[in-house]
């Protein structure tokens, strides 16, 4: 049927072009080889967990687990305000201050993250640095003076740290087995693209077929190559 014929041509000018195809997949794996390895430097994050645990003024008669059940919905929402907290100029400025940090606020916000572990009261405070020390201590720092920063704004909410940050041994970034991975599928989908698009572009007519499929009109004769012939 037509639906054949055209995956034949697809393979047909799959086939055709196949260095092109080769050639832009291994170029762009390369690249993103050379990238990863060589250029970009690796980038380390230290990450320290912390559990807001319930309020610290609470009475006995709060055992019931109506009152569990809403400490903890009420702790997942307070997670939110949390998130702010970590990141707030007061925090921030005083990190830097007791660890003599040479860099801004905004720099040492933008090393800055905050995930929330969903349905629970977890959360995680993330340091990214290119040196891998440099991002534990300033971790543990954050969580320290974030946990004064929560009891002295909440008043009776408390935070405990359930895991310090220690060094990296691996960095976060590149990813470099993923980073050409996907090259590799890139240069191939640029690669197969090019090749049907010079296709496309070549519209000249070479064999009967060509005349058939391009002009509509039948074959009444095939003139052969004179030259081939005599070689032959």
């Amino acid at each position: 049927g037509s639906v054949q014929l055209e995956v034949k041509e697809y393979f047909l000018i799959i086939r055709k072009r196949i260095i092109l195809i080769i050639t832009t997949t291994i170029l762009s794996s390369l690249i993103a080889a050379i990238l990863s390895f060589y250029v970009l430097e690796p980038v380390y994050r230290a990450s320290v967990t912390l559990f807001a645990g319930r309020s610290t003024n609470n009475s006995a008669s709060s055992d019931s687990i109506q009152a569990l059940y809403s400490d903890v919905l009420l702790g997942q929402q307070l997670v939110k305000d949390y998130r702010e907290i970590a990141v707030s100029r007061t925090v921030l400025e005083r990190v830097i201050k007791e660890l003599n940090l040479k860099i801004s606020i905004d720099q040492l916000k933008s090393m800055v993250s905050v995930q929330l572990k969903n349905d629970t009261r977890i959360l995680m405070i993330n340091i990214e640095s290119k040196d891998p020390k440099y991002a534990a201590l300033i971790a543990n720092k954050l969580a320290e003076v974030f946990i004064e920063a929560v009891q002295k704004i909440m008043k009776i909410e408390n935070v405990q740290i359930v895991d310090k940050a220690v060094v990296p041994e691996k960095p976060e970034r590149p990813k470099k087995a993923l980073n050409i991975a996907i090259a590799f599928v890139v240069g191939l989908l640029i690669g197969v693209g090019l090749a049907f698009f010079i296709e496309y572009l070549d519209n000249t007519i070479k064999t009967p077929d060509d005349v058939e499929k391009f002009l509509q009109l039948p074959v009444l004769a095939v003139i052969p190559d004179l030259e081939k012939v005599e070689r032959n």
